[in-house]
């Protein structure tokens, strides 16, 4: 009899597994879900790695002191947490974020957790990576305005604490404080703001993580179309799509990454959102201005696929959204006790 390798051993099983897939008590007789409608989708890691930045306790562990530390905004009032609240699901639930002297951007302010995964960040991907995205906010007059890196740096090196902070997370480094250094510290606890959630069981094998209609939004969810942007570990943000596909979005003041490389395709394309927690992280759309996730999913329902959901169909999905709700990692996010500040510590800068 021939011998079957472990990958097709493997494979055979996961098919047997898919083909068979239902949800728990009460699912209808031949709701299982195809083997094609799994493959788009992957179940989140425990973390985000990052070979150029490996992650280690220190580097976590400065990355969080650092990520809730106000002494980093010119005014010493903002902080990465005030408009990514790590206990709120990574938002302020605000169209656009208060940043120094309560200035307001343009843009929606997305989550933070599971978002060290995306193909890059920001709407308009204008950073490669969540170590490059924090040094960002920090220096822009309208969020953080710091007037430059140096006096980052010489706030943070004014303060014994943090000294040896960094030099734990950068071993051996002569001068560990660095305004890279800050920025690999926060990227590296970025990297494990993961929310494991029942969408995540339901992939792994566990059939009754779903409930029978959250299986039956899974599949008008594919059925739709919104699979073919919406998918991979985070349901999004691996990809730049136009908004209003179909239907033109009636807001066209901001053109996306039209506005960055002034290429006539890239007029209204923006990067995907992540539906990761999307029950939680109102309001929507790059200028925050959709307040439900039922007027969302219509919105993208008539924008995107040229499509008008009935009642019926509207709550399928929103009810499988649901399950993508993750836990938020308590301990993990758990705030620190900040350096304490000294007689040398940069005070404020005054307007």
């Amino acid at each position: 009899m021939h011998k079957k390798s472990p990958i097709v051993l493997a494979l055979l099983a996961a098919l047997a597994w898919a083909t068979s897939l239902t949800a728990g008590e009460g699912t209808p007789p031949g709701e299982a879900i195809p083997t094609d409608y799994l493959y788009s989708f992957q179940a989140l890691p425990e973390a985000f790695e990052n070979p150029d930045n490996p992650i280690t306790e220190a580097k976590v562990a400065l990355g969080r002191t650092l990520f809730y530390d106000a002494r980093l905004s010119k005014n010493h009032d903002v902080s990465c947490n005030t408009c990514h609240d790590l206990e709120s699901y990574g938002v302020d639930n605000l169209p656009v974020s208060l940043g120094h002297r309560t200035q307001t951007g343009t843009r929606n302010s997305p989550t933070v957790y599971n978002a060290a995964v995306h193909v890059s960040q920001f709407w308009d991907g204008r950073s490669p990576d969540v170590e490059d995205q924090s040094k960002q906010p920090i220096l822009n007059p309208v969020e953080m305005a710091m007037p430059d890196e140096q006096r980052v740096v010489t706030t943070l090196r004014s303060m014994p604490g943090y000294q040896a902070l960094f030099e734990r997370a950068f071993p051996g480094q002569a001068e560990p404080v660095t305004y890279d250094n800050m920025a690999r510290a926060i990227g590296a606890f970025e990297r494990g703001l993961v929310t494991p959630a029942p969408f995540d069981a339901f992939l792994g094998g566990e059939a009754g993580a779903l409930s029978a209609e959250q299986v039956s939004g899974f599949r008008r969810f594919v059925d739709l179309g919104c699979a073919s942007c919406h998918n991979g570990p985070v349901l999004g943000g691996q990809t730049y799509e136009v908004l209003g596909l179909i239907e033109p979005y009636p807001d066209q003041g901001d053109l996306g990454l039209y506005d960055r490389t002034r290429a006539e395709t890239d007029k209204m394309r923006f990067k995907t959102p992540a539906l990761r927690n999307v029950a939680k992280t109102e309001p929507y759309f790059h200028d925050g201005s959709i307040e439900t996730l039922d007027e969302a999913v219509r919105r993208m329902a008539t924008h995107q696929l040229g499509e008008e959901l009935d009642a019926a169909d509207l709550r399928l999905v929103l009810v499988f959204l649901d399950g993508l709700t993750g836990t938020i990692p308590a301990g993990y996010i758990a705030k620190p006790e900040p350096p304490e500040s000294t007689e040398a510590t940069p005070a404020p800068i005054p307007d």
